[in-house]
């Protein structure tokens, strides 16, 4: 019969996954200013592309409005458009 104590070998593993939120609804910040490219290369990766929600978990409506805010940074030249390992 089958014994109720199942063993295995190697453990089974579990994804847990980390919950995502929204940075900008968590801390209430409304308006996110251009001027700061610190700030923004949080939503950029090394190559200077901006990063998916699905990676930062920043909401549609916030996700806009950090895409509007590099965008100007990168205009006013706050930004680079392309950079080869921007983070360091």
């Amino acid at each position: 019969m089958a014994n109720p104590d199942i063993r295995y070998l190697t453990p089974i593993n579990i994804e847990v996954k980390k919950e995502k939120y929204c940075r900008f609804k968590k801390s209430r910040i409304k308006f996110i200013d251009y001027k700061d490219p610190k700030f923004l290369l949080k939503f950029v990766n090394e190559q200077g592309k901006i990063l998916p929600r699905r990676l930062t978990g920043t909401s549609l409506k916030y996700q806009r409005k950090v895409a509007q805010a590099v965008k100007r940074a990168r205009h006013l030249a706050l930004m680079t458009y392309v950079g080869d390992m921007l983070k360091e």
